[in-house]
């Protein structure tokens, strides 16, 4: 599990809601490739945190 921890600041990552910007449902990492991969129908989903402190904004793979 990658570190919650904002690098710079060495405050907690808080997780935070996020918008696409187009009609889908979140961000998808592509773990796979193929036609489901293709289709967007495989994936894992992107979990924002943010810095509370600096407002660094990461995403990892939930």
């Amino acid at each position: 599990m990658p570190s919650r921890t904002c690098p710079d600041c060495d405050v907690s990552l808080e997780a935070v809601e996020h918008m696409t910007t187009y009609s889908g449902d979140g961000v998808r990492i592509d773990t796979d490739g193929g036609i489901l991969g293709a289709l967007n129908l495989k994936g894992s989903y992107a979990q924002a945190y943010v810095c509370g402190s600096c407002g660094l904004i990461r995403f990892y793979a939930e």
